[in-house]
This record gives structure tokens, sequence and C-alpha cells, in this order.
């Protein structure tokens, strides 16, 4: 095999047409093999070349008699010194961190492990081959026809997100062909995307595509890490997804470029805070022994063991320099080569630690704002890792947006009945100003969510007040234990129609809460079709029917996915519900009354005890229209006006009446929605009160144009 000394930059396996160039950061290692196997049988390795060439603490070599295609990995020497934070063993072959395409998967074995010593201490080196076992990388071709691709960049006051499982949202679709089920190209297939049109969503918010490894104790069980989260890839889509695993990175860009011509933007929750080795009794097939010491979180106390701040047994060390680059090059390759719209960043309080505490203005934090690309595509963070002082939610600078987890708590609270949530959720439905009003931050940098894939569906919501997940293998003890559901008076499934009917007016009385909010709101897939995980709240390893979304709708889902869409329309329709600012509850311009409002059920305006009163289960909310921001335009270029919304909560047992404050400047209130009722109504509400429902929202409005200032 002909080799030149190549260039250190940029770092993976590049094929410039000619040949392809190999570089590889180790700063610990005494020496680096690069390794070629058979693309016919992935067992055999062909070649294994000495990368003499060594700059910046990168090896590299070109090889030009090689092109797409090539399997290939490295063998790296250098100390085995646990108790120096090295692992190095060169009969461990290993994956290349940026390696852009896989070309085999992991298969577990022992020799994948170093040998652990009786006392569990740090252990030895094994001295058996792991390339029968170990992940390989494959030489890609980057190229692909993006032909007239256009990002729709969705403004965020105007995105609604959709949480999807690659798999889980298509395997049981009846229309999609069998051979695309569960794929990338599945999830671009026409009947897919005319659901999600016609939902109204703006984002898909895709679990985990990274490449990832099912840990061995769910192996070993006949289980998988259905979600994801366990990377082993930070460049390359996972294969599973995939018709071939040849054609996995072509798949995904079409996946893309057919979303957004559906106008639908594409956000990866991607997960860099930790990776698929785990703790020091872990497998050896990447980073470890690339350079342990460069790559991970080491304690101070003991280098043989991890810092752990995200419970999966280590951390990426996002001080390191070179784990840094990683990470960007990672996120500009994704946005550049894959054209991806944005990320959400789990457990991101992780990636900003220092020495021990979070630190958000500086380092990971700092270099992403100040990038050119990076800054310019949506950023979300899960603001929390399980760290000491992990809990940053409200923190994170601009132009990060935080998953809103208080707003799931609050309105999940609400809803059950609990006393002295009126407060609360007043807050939560303006936009959480606690969190986000300081620092000049806005109510889209909430994205407020009930479920997510992680907890209760919707359905199981109001169907369970126990987490019930025996299947997983766990004794019932993983998972959250305080989720503020209500079953409604029947743990799970249930044929009395008149707790069904309690329970789909819930789902309702939920759902409309989340659309009425300010802020991003976030669907989690299945929910607007009543999907169930019979109590299960934390199917990370359920890959069958229990996180699958079932698409053989009963006539109460085809109603109820009837709902949603209108919801979703009506949000959309509305641009007083998706301010760009906070509303102030004053006056603004010539407006008859004030931004923002709130009433008691007898038609007063809320006072400091009726906030604070513990028996308090209901409010309205008056949002006007004609105090819209002075600077939202349409696009010939007037102020934009609109209705004058009058929203009413009861999460009390009974029903009450209540009294309707007079409409500004005159006019009528006309009754739009009730959660009551399955379908949205059109009536004018004659009279001074309205009789709302217990566990109810409804919606009343007086009509106003767009009109230039």
């Amino acid at each position: 095999m002909r080799t030149r000394p190549g260039r250190p930059y940029p770092l993976g396996a590049i094929w410039d047409r000619h040949g392809v160039n190999f570089s590889l950061f180790s700063g610990h290692a005494t020496a680096v093999d690069l390794c070629l196997f058979d693309r016919r049988d992935a067992t055999v390795e062909t070649h294994r070349i000495t990368m003499s060439e060594r700059t910046d603490q990168v090896w590299h070599c070109y090889l030009p008699d090689i092109g797409p295609g090539q399997l290939y990995g490295y063998r790296v020497n250098g100390p085995y010194e646990p108790t120096a934070g090295h692992r190095f063993n060169a009969a461990k072959l290993l994956l290349d961190p940026y390696a852009t395409q896989i070309g085999r998967t992991l298969t577990w074995h022992d020799a994948l492990c170093d040998e652990p010593l009786r006392d569990g201490s740090h252990g030895r080196p094994d001295p058996r081959d792991t390339a029968p076992w170990a992940p390989l990388g494959v030489v890609a071709d980057p190229a692909f026809d993006w032909g007239d691709d256009r990002p729709p960049q969705t403004r965020w006051a105007d995105t609604v997100i959709y949480e999807l499982h690659v798999k889980g949202f298509t395997w049981r679709h009846p229309e999609v062909p069998d051979h695309l089920r569960g794929t990338y190209l599945g999830l671009a297939s026409a009947p897919v995307l005319q659901h999600l049109r016609a939902l109204g969503v703006t984002a898909v918010e895709l679990l985990p595509v990274h490449q990832h490894a099912s840990e061995r104790a769910l192996v070993g069980r006949g289980m998988t890490n259905y979600w994801g989260y366990n990377s082993l890839g930070f460049l390359a889509p996972d294969i599973r997804y995939a018709t071939s695993a040849d054609t996995a990175v072509q798949e995904f860009k079409t996946m893309v470029r057919r979303l957004h011509a559906a106008g639908l933007e594409v956000i990866l929750d991607i997960v860099y805070n930790h990776t698929a080795e785990g703790d020091r009794h872990g497998p050896t097939l990447s980073w470890r022994g690339i350079d342990n010491a460069a790559y991970y979180r080491l304690r101070p106390d003991d280098l043989g063991a991890y810092l752990d701040f995200t419970g999966c047994g280590n951390t990426l060390d996002m001080r390191h320099p070179r784990v840094l680059q990683l990470v960007m090059d990672s996120l500009r390759y994704w946005v550049r080569d894959m054209r991806v719209d944005g990320f959400r960043f789990d457990l991101a309080s992780a990636l900003t630690r220092d020495r021990s505490t979070v630190d958000l203005r500086g380092g990971f934090v700092d270099i992403l704002r100040r990038d050119p690309v990076l800054s310019q595509v949506k950023l979300i963070a899960e603001p929390w890792d399980l760290g000491r002082g992990g809990y940053q939610i409200g923190r994170f600078p601009a132009p990060f947006r935080e998953w809103n987890d208080q707003f799931r708590d609050t309105v999940r609270r609400f809803w059950r009945g609990d006393g002295g949530q009126v407060a609360g959720l007043a807050t939560r439905l303006a936009g959480s100003s606690d969190l986000y009003a300081a620092g000049g931050r806005s109510p889209t940098a909430s994205v407020n969510f009930l479920t997510a894939h992680d907890g209760f569906t919707l359905a199981d919501l109001v169907s369970y007040r126990h987490k019930h997940n025996e299947d997983n293998g766990e004794a019932n003890l993983d998972g959250a234990d305080d989720n503020r559901s209500w079953n409604c008076g029947v743990e799970g499934p249930s044929d009395d129609p008149d707790v069904k009917a309690l329970r789909a007016r819930m789902r309702r009385s939920l759902l409309a809460t989340l659309a009425l909010s300010q802020g991003v709101p976030m669907l989690c897939a299945g929910d607007e079709m009543g999907r169930t995980q019979s109590g299960n709240n934390n199917a990370y390893c359920q890959d069958n029917e229990t996180s699958w979304v079932d698409w053989r709708l009963s006539p109460d889902a085809e109603r109820f996915l009837t709902f949603v869409r209108e919801l979703v329309a009506f949000r959309g329709k509305h641009p007083v519900l998706r301010q760009r600012r906070f509303l102030r509850g004053c006056r603004i311009g010539a407006a008859h009354a004030t931004d923002l409002a709130w009433f008691d059920p007898a038609g007063g305006e809320m006072t400091d005890k009726a906030w604070h009163a513990v028996a308090g289960r209901c409010l309205g909310m008056r949002l006007d229209g004609d105090a819209m921001d002075r600077d939202e335009v349409d696009a010939q270029g007037r102020r934009v006006l609109d209705d004058t919304l009058l929203v009413l909560f009861n999460a009390g047992r009974e029903p009450l009446d209540f009294s309707l404050p007079a409409p500004a400047g005159g006019g009528s209130w006309r009754l739009v929605f009730d959660t009551a009722d399955e379908t949205l109504v059109g009536q004018t509400v004659h009279e001074g009160r309205y009789r709302l429902r217990d566990r109810t929202v409804a919606v009343l409005l007086t009509p106003r144009a767009l009109r230039e200032q």
C-alpha cells in the first residue's frame, strides 16, 4: 500500500477524488497504526499502516490507492497506566471519532473490556484482538445533489416543535412501504409528510441519530437502547435507520431535503455529554483507547475513575481544546454538510462545567455563541445534568432556548387539581418571565412541553397515577416516581364511558393550555393520536409496540386528532399567542385595554388574595389584539393587530358560571371552542356569563382585522 505524509487537517478520513487523507488526534500516544479491512469480509484486516507523521499531536498519512467504501479503524500504542489516566492498548481496534459513516457496528465480546481486578479496581490490559467485534468506520463520498434546497428558517415565535423517534414513528404506518418503515426515507415519505403538514408543526426534533451502541446489560436481556442516548459516533448518522449501511449518509440528506421541501425544519437531539464507553469497566471502542486522559473528566483523587455528571458512567471533558474542537466540528458538519436546522443539547449543563461547577459564560457556550455558522441555527438546551448545581433553567444565555420543565410541572399540577397553582399557571401562560425576562430574553426562550420521550405519554398522564416499568427488567425502580399525573379514578385502561370522556376532556384541556401559552410549544409524537405506553414512563429500551406509534385510529382517536390539528391552526392564526416580547399588563398605543389581564370567576380582575388562594382552581386570561408589539408587521409592512382573546381555565371538579368582562371597544364575545366538546365551535355568547364545565378550557374572542397604525 503506497503512503504519503498527508496533512493533519481536517481530522478524519477525507477523500479528495485522488486518495484519502487520514488524521487522528492523540496527545499521549507513542505510535498509531491505521488498519484497513476487506470490504467484502469486514473481519479480515488487510493492511496495517504505521502513521509516522505527527503534527501538533495529530497523526496523519495519505493513501492514494483507496477511496469511498474503504473500512478502517485504528490501533493506538502508549502506556497502560490507569492511575495516570492512560488506557492505551494496541490490541483494541478503535473507531475514528471523526468517522462520518459506519461500516460495521459493535458486537459485544469480553475482549472489548480490559480485565478488571478482583477488588474492582483499575484492571489490566486485555491482550485479545478486538478486530472481529469492534465498530469500523468507512470512507464516505460526500457528494449529494441538494437541488434547490432551501431551509424554511421559521421564526422562533412561529415555531411548533414535534419530537419523534425515526424508527418508532413510521414502523407501523400502513401507508409507508415495508422496506422504508423505520428509516430516514420512511420519515420523508409522502403519507408521513402529509400528516406532519396537516398537524401544523414547523419542525421535527429527532431523538438521537448519531451512531449509538446498546449497553451490554441490555443486550444480555435481549433488549436495545431504543432511544439512542449512548453515542458512539458524533459525525455519523445511525445506520439502523438506513435501508443499507452503505447509503446512510445519502438517505439522511434525502430526508432533510424532503422535509425542507415540505416546510419543516430538522432539529437533532444530540448527546455530547457522555459516550458509549461507560465507566472504567466499560469497553474500549474509541476515545478511551485514543487518549483517555484528554477526552474524559477524570477524578482528581483517582485518575483511573471518571467524574460522572450524566448517570452514564463518564463525562466528556469539554475543557480540553481537542474535545471542544471535536464537538464544534461535529456541529458544523451537521449544519454545513447535512443541512440540519438546529440542535437540542442533552444534559447541556454537563457541557459547560469547569473544575466542578457550571460556567455559562465561557468555554463551550461562549464559542458556540460567537460561531458565525452555529449561532444562526436553532439551539435548545436541556438546562440540567445530574451533578451538584446542574439545574440551570433560565440561565442559558441567548441564542439558546431551553426545555422548560417548570412549565410542564406547573400545568400538570394545575390540571391534576392541586390547589394554589393559579399564580404559577399564569406565569407559565405568559411566557415564564420569572425565568427569562432578565438579560433581555423573550418568551420564545421557553420551549413549553407537557410530555416528551422521557416520561408518560399524554394519554398515560391522565390514565395512571404510578409508573409501570416492569417490562424494563429493573424491578420498576427506573423512571421518575413523581409524575404529577392523575388516572381519573381508574388505574390503566377503562371501559367506563364516564372515565373515558373525562380523560379525553383532560387531554384536550392540557393541549389547549400548551397551545395558548406564550413561548415555543413542543408536541410529543403520537400524543395527537392517543398513543399509550401502558404506564411505562422510561421506555428507553422498548423497541416494540410499547414505543412505536400505532396509526390504526379508532373513531375517538380520529376526533382527537382533528381537534389537535384545529388547535395548532388556531394558534397559527393568532399572533397574540406568539408574542416576541413579554406582555406588561398595560395599555399600548390606542388600545382600549391592557395587553394582558387576569380575571376571577366573578369577572373582576385578580387580587393578591385571589392569586394566593389555596382553593383557587379557576382563572381567566384576556389578550388584547390591539395591544400587539408595535414592531410586529405583516408582509406589506402594516402593523399587525389581532382578535382579542378571552381564555377561561377551570381545573375544579365542578362546573361554574364565569362572569365575562365587557369586550374592550364594544362588540360581543364569540365562543371559539370549549374542551368540554370534541370539536371547535363558533357561536356568539349573548349573556354576560359563560357556563364553564369542570376541567375545561374555553376560548372566546372579539374580532379585529389587520389594519395600519
